[in-house]
Protein backbone atom coordinates (compact mmCIF):
# COMPACT_ATOMS: atom_id res chain seq x y z
CA UNK A 1 0.00 0.00 0.00
CA UNK A 2 2.99 2.61 0.88
CA UNK A 3 4.00 1.99 -2.81
CA UNK A 4 0.48 2.96 -4.38
CA UNK A 5 0.81 6.48 -6.48
CA UNK A 6 -1.58 9.27 -6.45
CA UNK A 7 -2.78 8.05 -10.27
CA UNK A 8 -3.34 4.58 -8.92
CA UNK A 9 -5.63 6.46 -5.97
CA UNK A 10 -7.16 8.69 -8.28
CA UNK A 11 -7.78 5.87 -11.17
CA UNK A 12 -9.45 3.35 -8.06
CA UNK A 13 -11.52 6.57 -7.06
CA UNK A 14 -13.59 7.11 -10.20
CA UNK A 15 -13.63 3.41 -11.02
CA UNK A 16 -15.44 3.16 -7.76
CA UNK A 17 -17.79 5.96 -8.69
CA UNK A 18 -18.00 5.00 -11.99
CA UNK A 19 -19.60 1.19 -10.80
CA UNK A 20 -22.12 3.04 -8.29
CA UNK A 21 -23.46 5.32 -11.38
CA UNK A 22 -23.55 1.87 -13.41
CA UNK A 23 -25.60 0.33 -10.46
CA UNK A 24 -28.24 2.89 -10.35
CA UNK A 25 -28.62 2.96 -14.07
CA UNK A 26 -26.92 6.46 -14.08
CA UNK A 27 -25.35 7.91 -17.50
CA UNK A 28 -22.11 9.66 -15.55
CA UNK A 29 -20.91 6.14 -15.46
CA UNK A 30 -19.47 6.63 -18.85
CA UNK A 31 -17.40 9.82 -18.12
CA UNK A 32 -16.29 8.99 -14.77
CA UNK A 33 -15.15 5.16 -15.91
CA UNK A 34 -13.40 6.93 -18.82
CA UNK A 35 -11.33 8.64 -16.22
CA UNK A 36 -10.26 5.55 -14.27
CA UNK A 37 -9.65 3.54 -17.47
CA UNK A 38 -7.49 5.90 -19.69
CA UNK A 39 -5.35 5.95 -16.50
CA UNK A 40 -4.97 1.87 -15.86
CA UNK A 41 -4.33 1.75 -19.76
CA UNK A 42 -0.78 3.60 -18.89
CA UNK A 43 -0.36 1.87 -15.44
CA UNK A 44 -1.07 -2.08 -16.82
CA UNK A 45 1.72 -1.33 -19.69
CA UNK A 46 3.87 -0.35 -16.74
CA UNK A 47 3.54 -3.86 -14.53
CA UNK A 48 3.70 -5.80 -17.71
CA UNK A 49 -0.10 -6.46 -17.36
CA UNK A 50 -0.38 -6.45 -21.40
CA UNK A 51 -4.14 -8.63 -21.41
CA UNK A 52 -5.59 -5.69 -18.67
CA UNK A 53 -4.14 -3.21 -21.11
CA UNK A 54 -5.96 -4.01 -23.82
CA UNK A 55 -9.13 -4.50 -21.55
CA UNK A 56 -9.00 -0.57 -20.40
CA UNK A 57 -8.50 0.59 -24.29
CA UNK A 58 -11.63 -1.47 -25.23
CA UNK A 59 -13.41 -0.05 -21.97
CA UNK A 60 -12.48 3.40 -23.35
CA UNK A 61 -13.98 2.75 -26.45
CA UNK A 62 -17.01 0.83 -25.56
CA UNK A 63 -17.48 4.03 -22.83
CA UNK A 64 -18.25 6.28 -25.80
CA UNK A 65 -20.82 3.57 -27.17
CA UNK A 66 -22.35 2.71 -23.96
CA UNK A 67 -22.67 6.71 -23.78
CA UNK A 68 -24.36 7.14 -27.05
CA UNK A 69 -26.40 4.62 -26.29
CA UNK A 70 -27.45 5.11 -22.48
CA UNK A 71 -28.27 9.04 -23.97
CA UNK A 72 -30.89 7.91 -26.71
CA UNK A 73 -34.21 9.17 -25.36
CA UNK A 74 -37.73 8.84 -26.72
CA UNK A 75 -40.05 11.84 -27.31
CA UNK A 76 -40.88 11.72 -23.39
CA UNK A 77 -37.41 11.75 -22.56
CA UNK A 78 -37.62 8.24 -21.24
CA UNK A 79 -34.60 6.13 -21.96
CA UNK A 80 -34.83 3.92 -25.18
CA UNK A 81 -32.70 1.41 -23.75
CA UNK A 82 -34.08 -0.31 -21.10
CA UNK A 83 -32.26 -2.91 -18.32
CA UNK A 84 -33.28 -6.76 -19.23
CA UNK A 85 -32.30 -10.27 -19.14
CA UNK A 86 -30.64 -11.86 -22.25
CA UNK A 87 -32.12 -14.71 -24.12
CA UNK A 88 -30.84 -18.07 -24.63
CA UNK A 89 -29.59 -16.87 -28.40
CA UNK A 90 -27.76 -13.95 -26.27
CA UNK A 91 -26.60 -16.62 -23.83
CA UNK A 92 -25.00 -18.54 -26.58
CA UNK A 93 -23.77 -15.45 -27.73
CA UNK A 94 -21.82 -13.77 -24.90
CA UNK A 95 -20.35 -17.33 -23.99
CA UNK A 96 -19.17 -17.83 -27.64
CA UNK A 97 -17.45 -13.87 -27.42
CA UNK A 98 -15.90 -14.94 -24.46
CA UNK A 99 -14.53 -18.61 -25.07
CA UNK A 100 -12.79 -17.19 -28.66
CA UNK A 101 -11.43 -13.95 -26.41
CA UNK A 102 -10.03 -16.46 -23.93
CA UNK A 103 -7.98 -18.77 -26.24
CA UNK A 104 -6.86 -15.54 -28.57
CA UNK A 105 -5.71 -13.43 -25.74
CA UNK A 106 -3.89 -16.42 -24.18
CA UNK A 107 -1.73 -17.17 -26.64
CA UNK A 108 -0.98 -13.60 -27.51
CA UNK A 109 0.16 -13.34 -24.43
CA UNK A 110 2.08 -16.52 -24.26
CA UNK A 111 3.60 -15.06 -27.13
CA UNK A 112 4.32 -11.85 -25.33
CA UNK A 113 5.59 -13.45 -22.16
CA UNK A 114 8.58 -14.95 -24.11
CA UNK A 115 9.46 -12.26 -26.42
CA UNK A 116 8.99 -9.07 -24.18
CA UNK A 117 7.33 -9.48 -20.72
CA UNK A 118 8.31 -12.03 -18.86
CA UNK A 119 5.92 -11.34 -15.61
CA UNK A 120 2.97 -12.11 -17.83
CA UNK A 121 0.53 -14.22 -16.39
CA UNK A 122 -0.96 -15.65 -19.29
CA UNK A 123 -4.16 -17.93 -17.93
CA UNK A 124 -5.10 -14.92 -15.31
CA UNK A 125 -4.55 -12.20 -17.49
CA UNK A 126 -6.52 -13.93 -20.47
CA UNK A 127 -9.77 -14.62 -18.03
CA UNK A 128 -10.01 -11.40 -16.21
CA UNK A 129 -9.44 -9.39 -19.44
CA UNK A 130 -12.19 -12.17 -21.39
CA UNK A 131 -14.73 -11.93 -18.93
CA UNK A 132 -13.92 -8.15 -18.56
CA UNK A 133 -14.70 -7.80 -22.01
CA UNK A 134 -17.69 -9.71 -22.30
CA UNK A 135 -19.24 -8.09 -19.39
CA UNK A 136 -18.46 -4.12 -20.85
CA UNK A 137 -20.13 -4.85 -23.87
CA UNK A 138 -23.34 -6.37 -22.10
CA UNK A 139 -23.51 -3.45 -19.84
CA UNK A 140 -23.54 -0.75 -22.86
CA UNK A 141 -26.34 -2.67 -23.86
CA UNK A 142 -27.81 -2.72 -20.62
CA UNK A 143 -28.08 -6.97 -20.15
CA UNK A 144 -28.28 -7.75 -16.44
CA UNK A 145 -25.97 -11.09 -17.25
CA UNK A 146 -23.23 -8.39 -17.80
CA UNK A 147 -23.02 -8.43 -13.38
CA UNK A 148 -22.08 -11.85 -13.70
CA UNK A 149 -19.24 -11.42 -16.00
CA UNK A 150 -17.97 -8.18 -13.73
CA UNK A 151 -18.15 -10.87 -10.67
CA UNK A 152 -16.22 -13.50 -12.63
CA UNK A 153 -13.72 -10.62 -13.62
CA UNK A 154 -12.98 -8.74 -9.85
CA UNK A 155 -12.62 -12.51 -8.91
CA UNK A 156 -9.81 -12.88 -10.69
CA UNK A 157 -8.42 -9.32 -10.70
CA UNK A 158 -7.89 -9.58 -6.91
CA UNK A 159 -4.81 -11.84 -6.50
CA UNK A 160 -3.58 -10.63 -10.33
CA UNK A 161 -2.99 -7.19 -9.26
CA UNK A 162 -2.05 -7.93 -5.61
CA UNK A 163 0.99 -10.92 -6.76
CA UNK A 164 1.98 -7.81 -9.29
CA UNK A 165 2.33 -5.22 -6.40
CA UNK A 166 -0.94 -3.33 -7.08
CA UNK A 167 -1.87 -3.88 -3.77
CA UNK A 168 -4.33 -0.60 -3.77
CA UNK A 169 -6.05 -1.69 -6.91
CA UNK A 170 -6.07 -5.06 -5.52
CA UNK A 171 -8.37 -3.73 -2.85
CA UNK A 172 -10.22 -1.77 -5.18
CA UNK A 173 -11.06 -4.90 -7.23
CA UNK A 174 -12.19 -6.37 -3.80
CA UNK A 175 -14.77 -3.61 -3.27
CA UNK A 176 -15.82 -3.63 -7.01
CA UNK A 177 -16.85 -7.86 -6.30
CA UNK A 178 -18.90 -6.26 -3.88
CA UNK A 179 -20.32 -4.12 -5.69
CA UNK A 180 -21.58 -5.93 -8.38
CA UNK A 181 -23.50 -8.62 -6.47
CA UNK A 182 -25.45 -5.58 -5.23
CA UNK A 183 -25.75 -4.48 -8.65
CA UNK A 184 -27.04 -7.55 -10.17
CA UNK A 185 -29.38 -7.24 -7.09
CA UNK A 186 -30.22 -3.60 -8.16
CA UNK A 187 -30.81 -4.03 -12.44
CA UNK A 188 -33.00 -7.88 -11.18
CA UNK A 189 -35.35 -5.64 -9.04
CA UNK A 190 -35.75 -2.72 -12.07
CA UNK A 191 -35.92 -5.68 -14.79
CA UNK A 192 -38.98 -7.18 -12.45
CA UNK A 193 -40.79 -3.85 -12.02
CA UNK A 194 -40.19 -2.73 -15.84
CA UNK A 195 -41.49 -6.09 -16.91
CA UNK A 196 -44.91 -5.43 -14.40
CA UNK A 197 -45.08 -2.03 -15.56
CA UNK A 198 -45.15 -2.92 -19.03
CA UNK A 199 -47.85 -5.70 -18.40
CA UNK A 200 -49.91 -3.40 -17.06
CA UNK A 201 -49.85 -1.09 -19.57
CA UNK A 202 -50.65 -3.81 -21.74
CA UNK A 203 -53.71 -4.68 -19.82
CA UNK A 204 -54.73 -1.03 -19.81
CA UNK A 205 -54.57 -0.75 -23.27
Amino acid sequence: MLQTTWLEYVAVAAGIISVWFSKKENIWVYPTGLISTVIYVYLSFKYHLIGEASVNVYYSALSIYGWILWARTDREQHPVLQVSFSGRREWIVQLTFFAVLYVAIYFCLVYLKNAFYPGVIPWGDAFASATAYTGMWLMARKKIESWYWWIATNIASVPLYFVKGLAFTSVFYFILLLMAFSGLSEWKRKARESGIRVAHQKKVN
